[in-house]
This record gives C-alpha cells, structure tokens and sequence, in this order.
C-alpha cells in the first residue's frame, strides 16, 4: 500500500476539498486502475482523546466500511479548522483486469462550539449521490442534529447511555429522519435469529401461542439489547407491553396476549462481552427452550414436557464487538423493518 497525505492548520472546508480532488487527480495519473472504494459517506463524531481507539475499532471493521470517510475529532476550547486528507491505494500492478483498490480519508481537528454548524464544514466533503451515515459513539448529539439534512442513516448504541429511557426516546426520534441502525439491537441478533429457527416448524409454531414466561439473561451493562429482544418478540408476537418494575437488579413485569399475561424478567448475568447471555422461553405446556452462550456459539436446550432434555451447539452464532460494528456497517445499506416495532415497544417496557 501507498498513500499520499495533505495537511494544514487553521484552514477552510473549501481548501480541504481542494486538496482531495488534486491528491486524487494526481492517484489517478500515476495509476490508471486506481479505483476509489465507495459505497457510502461515513462521518465519525469522536472525543479527540480516544480517536485512536475508534480508529482500531474501524480498522477491525474491514470489508464493511468502503468508503470515504470523514473523522471529527472534537476538542474542549479549539478554535480553528486543522484537517488531514489522505488517498490510499494497493501499488499498481500492470496485468489484466487488475484494479486499486482505494481509500480516502478525511480527518478534522474541530472544537465543541464547531459542533452546531458541523454540517457547513462536512457537506463539501462527502460525494454526491452516495449514502451518508453518521455515528457518534462519544455522544456529541450537538454534531448529529446538525447532521440530520445530510445523513441517511445514523448508527447508534442505546446501551452506552445510562439512562435507557432516553435513549430509546433519541433513537426514536432519528427515525423520523433517518434510518437507524442500533448496535444494542444487533447484539441480540443471534438469539433472535435462533428463537425464530426454533419457532419456525409448524409444530413449534403452534406454541407461539402458549408462552408463558421469558427470561433474558444479560451483562450488567446491556439492559438495552435485553429489553430491545423482548420489544422484539412483543412486537412480532402481538404482544401488549407493559412497564416493567425493578426487583432487586432484575426488571420483572408482564405483556399481555390475548390468552393472557406473560411473565417478562431482565436479569443481569455473569457474561464475558456486552450483549445477552441466555433466553429462556417457558411454554403453558411444560416445554422450554433455553439458549445460552458458550465456548464457539450457543448451547440451545430444550425440555419435554417428559423431562428430556436436547441440547446441541449452533457454532459461530456470536460475532464478537468488530462483527457487531461490521454489521451495523453493512445494515447501513439494508433494512431491517422489525427494529422500530421492537424499539416502541422497548419504551414502553422502560417507561
């Protein structure tokens, strides 16, 4: 790999523009099979302390995020505009049906009070035509509200804000202007795409109807994608939500169905990464099915109403943080219909 860089200090939207086109003009001369990677905007509102720490987590995304990416480094009392621009590309190789792939990258030292007008210092920047999605993982709400004219979709972590109720409530609210991908929703990924495999033969199907109790075992920190995967099955199953109550760490409480209540409870759970830990689904009948995390994927059991138990491992079911980043990228260009429903119901859930 190759790279040429601009730099300065204290400069201008339009001066970095300028820049980028001629680092890329002058790619584009050295190396005719250069071809720029792009699939979409991808703006990063970041704490300037730990932008190297969302570098990495960027890095490890890989694959998921061609792009032209612009980094905001925010900073507590700057003033001025210093930006980075640099055009990366593999060395040219001369053979057939050969092309270099590239990467351009944006990087801006911005201050707080910047954060208003954020959108005047970015709009230049970004292609035209292209998907734009905006992800803040330090906060910086200030920065995506002046974003919303700008962004088609913005990636967010309901779990990082201690106050879930506020969360849901933003997160709601920039659904009514973009699409929205939650990695807190995406932790539960797995468990809902095994709940459903598990529900899905006619015979189990017929038991959708006699659930009866639900537990969600969860890190302490992730209430979010525990309450977002009973939103989920609230939503999906016809569910009335219903305030949950807190018992202990726990949060207890009901939805109705139309044959009557189910037992909902959130309990938090020795669990390694941030995420869920286990479901357990009680059925009237006596059965269970029960997924829970373990070495390689998860262990899914189930009970008879006989008492026997089978058990087996769906390998490779967790994808770890960089997989859980990757996919939020790579949702950035699908759509996921079920997450409003489930986040509605989420709020209600968390009052």
């Amino acid at each position: 790999m190759s790279e040429d860089v601009w730099s300065a200090r204290d400069t201008t939207p339009s001066a970095i523009e300028a820049a980028l086109r001629d680092l890329l003009g002058k790619r584009y001369q050295v190396d005719r099979t250069f071809v720029p990677a792009r699939v979409m905007n991808l703006i990063v509102i970041v704490d300037s302390g730990f932008r190297g720490e969302v570098e990495n987590r960027l890095a490890r995304v890989g694959r998921y995020h061609p792009s032209r990416l612009v980094i905001a480094a925010v900073s507590e009392g700057r003033t001025q505009l210093d930006a980075w621009a640099t055009v990366a590309a593999e060395d040219a190789v001369h053979s057939p049906g050969h092309i270099a792939v590239g990467r351009e990258r944006i990087e801006l030292e911005i201050g707080t009070q910047q954060l208003d007008g954020l959108d005047t210092i970015v709009d230049p920047l970004l292609v035209s035509d292209l998907t734009t999605m905006v992800w803040a993982p330090h906060g910086h709400h200030a920065g995506v509200e002046a974003l919303r004219r700008l962004a088609n979709i913005v990636l967010v972590d309901t779990q990082d804000d201690p106050h879930l109720p506020a969360a849901f409530a933003r997160a709601h609210d920039l659904t009514h202007s973009a699409y929205v991908v939650d990695l807190a929703w995406l932790r539960s990924t797995p468990w809902r795409e095994r709940v459903a495999a598990i529900f899905d033969p006619p015979p189990m199907r017929r038991s959708l109807g006699a659930i009866e109790r639900v537990v969600v075992r969860h890190r302490a920190d992730s209430t979010a994608a525990a309450v977002l995967f009973c939103g989920w099955l609230s939503s999906r199953l016809q569910w009335r939500a219903e305030p949950l109550g807190q018992r202990g760490d726990a949060r207890t409480g009901h939805a109705r169905a139309r044959r009557g209540e189910i037992a909902l409870e959130l309990r938090p759970d020795q669990v390694g990464a941030p995420g869920l830990g286990g479901v357990t689904i009680d059925l009237a009948s006596g059965q269970s099915v029960s997924l829970d995390r373990g070495p390689g994927g998860l262990r899914s059991s189930r009970r008879d109403r006989d008492g026997t138990v089978q058990e087996f491992t769906v390998l490779g079911a967790s994808r770890g943080e960089a997989g859980i980043l990757g996919e939020g990228v790579r949702q950035a260009l699908l759509r996921d219909p079920t997450y409003k429903p489930a986040l509605e119901a989420g709020r209600v859930l968390v009052g």
